[in-house]
């Protein structure tokens, strides 16, 4: 099945850790976003593949834009 996880709020886009075509499993951080001088890990919710990258490194996101689509397993 197919999923799209989004951004849950504006941030900038400081590491991306995956390409497509890479394997996941559960919990694997496909990004890392910076806000408020944190670093918000974006995690896979399930084991699957990456399918498409929506952003790259230095992007700055909205909340609830698409940021890494993956195919779960």
């Amino acid at each position: 099945m197919a999923e799209t996880i989004a951004a849950d709020m504006g941030a900038n886009v400081w590491k991306i850790l995956v390409a497509p075509g890479d394997k996941v499993e559960e919990d694997d951080v496909f990004m890392i976003l910076e806000a408020m001088k944190m670093e918000i890990p974006v995690m896979a919710e399930d084991a699957g593949t990456v399918t498409e990258l929506h952003v790259a490194e230095g992007d700055v996101v909205a909340p609830g834009q698409a940021l890494v689509s993956f195919e779960a397993e």
